[in-house]
């Protein structure tokens, strides 16, 4: 199998800062709101090279999204960031009112989501944000794996023309992801070729999947690996044509399984070509305090998890 390479570990967020930076100096209609969070959210250097353009509105993420609604009127692209709790549950009225129902350009970036936020605990790992944006009509939802690709896809929103949710992390990962890559939104990207088993994956749990096909390999099980970056829209063509091969398929998320990518995956297969499916996800439970590694662990979100539903799930052809 392709094997990949972790260049170095880099936390997801500052791709997105790298990428925020990158467009302040080719977009002049690209301005960038923040809820008190700017060294958070890795907005420091749009903030310090652009600060006409950068827009502090502090722990007042409702207004935040208002103001980007109406900013949007006159032209410009503004790009939010706070906490992805503070950025879909505390605001998701002013989200469905004035940025989804009347489609505004509104880029919503979102940091600290999942349980790998780690011990800030609970309150703060939000992991119902998927399912919320992606039922907003009209909504772009994506989902990033590495530092490359958060700051690929930071690039790509901005020429998008509507509303995007981009949902990125809080600790260093594996970055895997080519440097020059093009970011295509809706478009999955198959990183793996196998005949035994389809594992569709999405955000840190991507370079876990890879790490679990290796293990299955070495048994000889061959794993199709597919990262969908974009939960919606989804790529569902690439998921039907993995799994008309495989027969069966296993889902790896940092989300809860109601609403996430694990549903939207079943949902084409049961209309489409019903094939058994395991999901890798927390179950219907709220997070807790503890580092990145043991949360990971206790919930299931690893490697070895994806390489036991892997199992389970063949059995199941």
């Amino acid at each position: 199998m392709k094997k990949y390479i972790d260049t170095g570990k880099k936390d997801t967020r500052s791709g997105f800062g790298a990428g925020l930076e990158e467009l302040g100096k080719k977009n002049e209609n690209v301005v960038a709101l923040c809820a008190d969070l700017t060294g958070s959210l890795k907005m420091d250097a749009f903030k310090n090279n652009h600060p006409e353009r950068f827009f502090q509105v502090g722990i007042a993420e409702a207004n935040m999204i208002g103001m980007a609604a109406g900013m949007t009127i006159g032209g410009k692209i503004p790009f939010t960031g706070t906490f992805a709790n503070f950025s879909t549950g505390r605001v998701y009225d002013q989200i469905r009112q004035s940025v989804a129902y009347s489609g505004k350009n509104v880029k919503i970036c979102a940091s600290h989501a999942g349980l790998t936020l780690g011990e800030d605990g609970a309150t703060h790992q939000i992991l119902e944000d998927l399912g919320l944006m992606k039922m907003l009509p009209g909504m772009t939802v994506i989902n990033t794996c590495d530092y490359n690709q958060t700051k690929a896809a930071t690039l790509a929103i901005a020429e998008h023309d509507g509303p995007v949710y981009l949902r990125f992390g809080r600790p260093k990962v594996a970055n895997f992801t080519p440097e020059d890559q093009n970011f295509e939104i809706g478009k999955a990207v198959q990183l793996t070729e196998g005949n035994d088993v389809t594992i569709i994956a999405t955000g840190h749990l991507v370079w876990e999947a890879l790490q679990a096909a290796e293990t299955l390999a070495k048994e000889g099980i061959t794993a199709e690996v597919i990262n969908i970056h974009t939960i919606k829209p989804l790529d569902a063509d690439a998921i039907l044509a993995s799994v008309r091969k495989t027969g069966c398929v296993v889902t790896a998320e940092e989300h809860n399984y109601l609403g996430g990518l694990g549903e939207s995956v079943a949902r084409v297969l049961s209309t489409e070509h019903p094939s058994p499916q395991e999901f890798i996800a927390t179950k219907d439970t709220f997070g807790e305090s503890g580092t990145p590694e043991q949360l990971m662990e206790k919930y299931g979100l690893n490697a070895k998890s994806i390489v036991a539903a892997s199992k389970k799930v063949i059995q199941r052809k």
